[in-house]
């Protein structure tokens, strides 16, 4: 279910209060593969499963998981980005 358009001009990040945009496909295939290697993690260290759909900090350091449409904005779902570029 795609995220309204008015609905993504005002979400912003819960902790740096960045504005939020929709991840890519690249993002979200490095995220995947992170995920399948078992490196993907949240912020507080626990595993974390690759989003369908995510929502990317402007900086592009952190993504917020968007599930079944409702983005999961609690700062302890964030899943930090950078991880998912380490090499497996």
């Amino acid at each position: 279910m795609p995220l309204d358009r008015r609905l993504l001009d005002i979400l912003c990040c819960p902790v740096s209060r960045q504005p939020l945009a929709l991840a890519g496909r690249e993002l979200l295939d490095r995220l995947r593969e992170a995920s399948a290697a078992g490196l993907l993690r949240d912020v507080e260290g626990a595993t974390a499963a690759a989003p369908v759909e995510a929502l990317v900090t402007a900086d592009g350091r952190v993504a917020y998981p968007v599930i079944d449409g409702i983005p999961s904005l609690l700062p302890e779902s964030a899943i930090p980005v950078p991880q998912a570029t380490a090499p497996a």
